[in-house]
C-alpha cells in the first residue's frame, strides 16, 4: 500500500497544491487562461506525438480495444441518460449533461499524468487512443442531443459541420494523427526538435494537474445535485468495473493497456462537462458540483483501484485462456 500512496501522492498532491495556491493567492479564473492554452495546445500534444511516433504501427490499430473502452463509456452515459429522462418525464438537455457527468472522465488533464506515473510510458498509447475516440463520441453526442432538446437551433448541416470541426481541430486529436502518421512512415524529428518535445512532454502532467486544482478552487460549491450519488457510483465504481469485464471478454490485450483503460474509466467527471453545461445554459451549478465532488471522492476510489491493479487482486484478464 505504501507503493500506491507513493504513486498517487505526487498526482493528487499537484491538484491539492493548485487548489491551495488558488485559495491564498486571489486571482480570477481567467488568469489561468494561458496555462490552459499551454497544456491543451502545446504540452499534452507534444507528449502524445512524442510517444505515439515511436510506437509500432500495429499497436495503434487495436480496434477491438478501442471498441471495448468506448462501449463501456457509452453504456454509462446511456444508463444515466435514460434514468434521468424517465425521472424527469422527458427532459433531454439536463439528462444529457447528467449522462456526460456519469461517463465523461477527466482523461485529458488527469489521464496522462496518473497513467504514466502508474504504468510508465507504455500507457501513453492507450491513453491517446481512448482520449481521441471517446472525445469523438462526446463531441458528437452533446450537440446532437441538445438539438433534439431544442436548445441548439442550428440546422442539421451547420450542426454536422460544427461536430466535424470540433473533432478535426482538437489539438490532442491532431497530435495523435500526426504521431500515428510518423509511426507509419517511420519518420523521426531532428534532434533539436526531439529535445524540445521531451521538455514540453515533461511539463504536461504537472501543469495540467496544477491547473485542474486551481479550477476546482475557483468554482464554489453552490448546489449538490440529488443525482450525485448515482453519478458518483456510475463514474467511479461501475465504469471501471464494466470496462474491465468488457476488455477481458473481448480478447487478450497487453496488461498495461487493460490496466490503463480501467484506470481512465475510474477517473472523476471531466471539467469539460461543466463547459458543455455552460455552453447550453443547462444544469450548470450542479455540473460544477459533480466535477468537484467526484474529484474529491476519486482520491479514495482511484487509490483503491490502483491498489487492486498493482497487488494483482485485479488480474489483467478476467477470463484467461
Amino acid at each position: 500500500m505504501a507503493e500506491i500512496f507513493g504513486l498517487v501522492l505526487p498526482f493528487f498532491g499537484l491538484i491539492f497544491l493548485g487548489f491551495f495556491v488558488a485559495r491564498i493567492v486571489r486571482q480570477p479564473l481567467e488568469a489561468l487562461g494561458w496555462m490552459n492554452i499551454f497544456v491543451i495546445y502545446v504540452a499534452l500534444p507534444a507528449l502524445f506525438f512524442q510517444l505515439l511516433s515511436k510506437t509500432p504501427i500495429e499497436k495503434l490499430t487495436e480496434w477491438s480495444f478501442i471498441f471495448g473502452a468506448v462501449f463501456s463509456t457509452y453504456v454509462m452515459f446511456s444508463l444515466m441518460f435514460v434514468a434521468s429522462v424517465l425521472w424527469s418525464r422527458g427532459e433531454i438537455a439536463q439528462s444529457t449533461v447528467k449522462g456526460l457527468a456519469a461517463a465523461y472522465g477527466n482523461i485529458g488533464y488527469m489521464g496522462p499524468g496518473i497513467a504514466l506515473i502508474a504504468f510508465g510510458e507504455e500507457a501513453a498509447v492507450p491513453v491517446a487512443l481512448i482520449f481521441c475516440f471517446e472525445n469523438i463520441m462526446h463531441f458528437a453526442i452533446a450537440p446532437m442531443m441538445m438539438a433534439l432538446a431544442g436548445d441548439d437551433r442550428r440546422g442539421a448541416g451547420a450542426l454536422a459541420v460544427d461536430v466535424v470541426r470540433r473533432i478535426a481541430l482538437h489539438p490532442f486529436i491532431i497530435a495523435t494523427a500526426v504521431g500515428v502518421a510518423a509511426a507509419a512512415l517511420a519518420v523521426a524529428p531532428p534532434q533539436p526538435v526531439e529535445r524540445l518535445l521531451e521538455t514540453l512532454a515533461r511539463a504536461a502532467a504537472p501543469c495540467a494537474l496544477f491547473a485542474m486544482g486551481v479550477t476546482l478552487a475557483l468554482r464554489p460549491l453552490k448546489r449538490v445535485p440529488r443525482e450525485l450519488g448515482a453519478i458518483a457510483v456510475l463514474k467511479l465504481v461501475l465504469h471501471p468495473l464494466l470496462c474491465y469485464v468488457v476488455l477481458s471478454a473481448i480478447g487478450d490485450f497487453d496488461p498495461v493497456w487493460v490496466s490503463t483503460a480501467v484506470l481512465l474509466a475510474g477517473l472523476p467527471t471531466a471539467t469539460n462537462v461543466f463547459v458543455i453545461a455552460q455552453q447550453y445554459h443547462t444544469w450548470v451549478e450542479r455540473a460544477s458540483a459533480s466535477v468537484l465532488i467526484t474529484t474529491v471522492l476519486s482520491v479514495a476510489t482511484v487509490t483503491g483501484l490502483l491498489y487492486l491493479i498493482k497487488s494483482g487482486a485485479l488480474p489483467p484478464d478476467l477470463f484467461p485462456g
